[in-house]
């Protein structure tokens, strides 16, 4: 009996001392200190799928925005993005800011673009002709970053992909703007990952450098503009630099890097004045300058949108229904995994002399 007894109060012990153990190390796991994020003033406008780089447009009444599709496809990070592996594009559409948001589903994947490699990164969209135009980089069989453009008859997709790249493309991040005249240009290109500091001869170099540094002291290299085709499929003129000049109008230096051009270019117009936006990469601000053409040279004037959670910036500016609003990603959903981003808007405002207010993506 004393030896029931005995093997009883052992039994009883070791479970007490078992669940004294657990919870232990649940208070341990709990008093691990969290990385703290900023709390957002916008909401994802999805959450079932990642998407980053907003391209907004509004047609036929309604708000339709081409993102990038982010993946967790288990690629090595690297210095040129390589873990930014994305497969394909979705289409959000929504009848209004902050109304309900539709998905809807694949509108064009890697596997039906004839030339493409890999990594199918910000698109844009344009209407012209009765049709659709999605066009989009994607790195070729061999890879290097080329552009191309697919084309459907509603805005939502399906599109169908040209079967090779538009001829003199090249390099990241295209935005087309049609301007008041009906004459269409084309806006892109992208440094580092983006490979644009690799075709500063005209022709692609393998062995050019990864970034723009140690070229500080030099006119910083600017986005490309092309002409548009009427048929909205090729160019139909040369490709030019873009010049982002300072207020004193001096070029942008390379080492300039709060202020110098890096990718995500956008154009828009407001007052008969033209808006060249872009991201400023590594130092992570929503920048943007004005001209009076819409082929520039621009002049800096300030900050769109502070840096937010994650490493990219990437946005679109679009008038809906009298107001002006932005649209951008960040990383905070994905509790800071750079390359898992999500789309947000907020509103955007002019002061009375044309520039536009700072915006904060955080309460502070």
């Amino acid at each position: 009996m004393l030896l029931v007894i005995g093997l009883l109060f052992s039994s009883c012990q070791g479970k007490k001392n078992e669940a004294t153990a657990t919870e232990a190390d649940s208070v341990a796991q709990d008093s691990v200190p969290k990385k703290q994020l900023p709390k957002p003033v916008s909401e994802p406008l999805v959450t079932n799928i990642y998407t980053a780089d907003p391209s907004a447009h509004v047609f036929n009444g309604r708000i339709y925005v081409y993102p990038s599709h982010d993946v967790e496809s288990n690629t090595p990070q690297d210095d040129e993005g390589g873990h930014f592996d994305m497969k394909d594009y979705h289409i959000l559409s929504m009848d209004s800011v902050g109304g309900k948001v539709t998905d809807h589903g694949v509108a064009l994947d890697i596997k039906d673009v004839p030339w493409a490699g890999r990594q199918m990164w910000a698109p844009d969209a344009a209407f012209k002709n009765g049709k659709y135009y999605l066009y989009f980089p994607v790195k070729d069989k061999k890879d290097v970053f080329h552009i191309g453009v697919a084309t459907g008859t509603t805005p939502e997709g399906p599109f169908k992909a040209e079967p090779n790249y538009i001829k003199g493309s090249y390099s990241i991040d295209p935005a087309v703007y049609t301007d008041t005249d009906g004459k269409s240009y084309m806006y892109f290109g992208g440094i580092w990952g983006g490979q644009l500091q690799r075709w500063s001869q005209g022709k692609y170099d393998s062995a050019g450098s990864k970034t723009d540094l140690k070229k500080d002291s030099l006119s910083a290299i600017g986005p490309r503009v092309a002409l548009m085709s009427k048929d909205m499929l090729s160019f139909s003129g040369p490709v030019k630099e873009i010049k982002i000049l300072d207020p004193q109008g001096k070029p942008l230096l390379g080492g300039d890097h709060d202020r110098r051009f890096f990718e995500a270019s956008w154009m828009h117009k407001y007052k008969g004045k033209y808006y060249f936006s872009y991201s400023t990469g590594d130092t992570h601000f929503i920048a943007y300058a004005t001209g009076t053409s819409p082929t520039g040279p621009f002049t800096y004037q300030g900050v769109i949108l502070n840096p937010v959670v994650g490493w990219t910036n990437h946005h679109s500016i679009v008038e809906i229904k009298g107001k002006w609003y932005l649209f951008y990603h960040d990383s905070v959903f994905s509790e800071d995994k750079t390359h898992l981003r999500t789309v947000k808007v907020t509103e955007l405002k002019y002061r009375p002399d044309g520039t536009i207010e700072t915006i904060d993506a955080y309460y502070k």
